[in-house]
């Protein structure tokens, strides 16, 4: 019996061998093709491939054969081309309920570093990336690919939609730092305390406690424009820093007396006290309101999440409508 485990681990190996080898002489002609301009005919070979891997089942011969091509075709600048095969990359990981690994997810997120910011192809890639990282545990994605995402955006100074990715990671410090550098590009001398504001409400809104600690405190350490420590010379974040505080304590009276207090700051922005009636609800025990405009559910306020960040780059973070967009 042992021999013949033995032999069938052989025949196993040998036979993932000439599949690899199989792969790599196909590549070979692939890549010569498209090295000669040949784009189109390449493009059509390697959707031909595609089809023939996945009437196998072979789909990690797929997954691979198309994920090189399309980083292939955007070093040739071939955009529609490479977001073609970037999509077949994601059909062949939901039609074979691969697992959700950080390997894919990079591969998945360099995808996106490479296509077209203002393409349609790049919105359709993300949102079903986003999909089949959830495993279908949640719709809000896997954390580890919001943060890749959020990262690139970043780089491209893509602010609003950066931000949006870094709430659904659990990334509160890489949040931070873009929310420094954010409010340093784009914002106003006297909104730098609504910046983080806005992120800290929205991390308590997601019942992510840790992160909207960590945002808080790096970002106020490290912008140029606060001085350290508390007290702070901004109301606000006065507000805040005592609100982390009452959250992990969860007294209502405390809350209460807090949200009065602070009331001149809290109306420099509408949303802030919708945010509030959220924490008070999931943190201090506060019933949701019969008249609320949102209905109380967080199942609403996750799916409004999903659909934001499609502000203008340009505006100021004033007219910057929050990614929440409560119903």
């Amino acid at each position: 019996l042992a021999a013949t485990v033995m032999s069938e681990q052989e025949s196993l190996k040998s036979s993932s061998a000439r599949n690899r080898g199989g792969v790599q002489r196909v590549e070979g002609k692939l890549r010569a093709s498209v090295e000669r301009g040949d784009y189109y005919e390449a493009h059509q070979m390697y959707r031909t491939l595609f089809f023939r891997y996945m009437s196998q089942s072979k789909h990690a011969e797929a997954r691979e054969l198309m994920y090189n091509g399309a980083l292939l075709f955007f070093s040739y600048n071939q955009q529609n081309s490479a977001a073609d095969l970037s999509m077949l990359v994601l059909e062949t990981l939901e039609k074979s309920g691969a697992n959700v690994d950080d390997e894919t997810l990079e591969h998945l997120a360099k995808l996106f570093s490479l296509m077209d910011p203002n393409s349609p192809e790049r919105v359709a890639f993300v949102s079903r990336a986003i999909k089949w990282s959830s495993g279908g545990s949640g719709k809000l994605g896997h954390p580890k690919l919001h943060q890749l995402l959020a990262l690139t955006l970043w780089k491209e100074q893509n602010y609003s939609e950066s931000r949006y990715h870094f709430l659904h990671s659990s990334d509160g410090e890489g949040c931070a730092q873009m929310l420094v550098e954010y409010s340093s590009a784009r914002g106003f001398h006297g909104e730098v305390d609504m910046f983080v504001a806005q992120a800290v409400l929205q991390f308590l809104c997601l019942k992510n406690k840790t992160s909207a600690l960590v945002v808080f405190t790096t970002y106020t350490q490290k912008h140029p424009s606060i001085e350290k420590g508390h007290p702070f010379v901004q109301p606000l974040l006065n507000f805040l820093w005592f609100l982390l505080l009452a959250v992990d304590g969860g007294k209502l009276t405390v809350f209460t007396v807090l949200c009065e207090q602070y009331q001149p700051s809290l109306k420099r922005d509408p949303m802030y006290n919708e945010y509030l009636d959220r924490i008070g609800q999931l943190f201090f025990g506060v019933p949701p309101k019969q008249s609320s405009s949102y209905g109380g559910l967080l199942g609403n306020l996750l799916n409004s999440l999903m659909g934001s960040g499609e502000e203008e780059e340009g505006e100021e973070a004033q007219e910057d409508s929050s990614p929440i967009e409560l119903d």
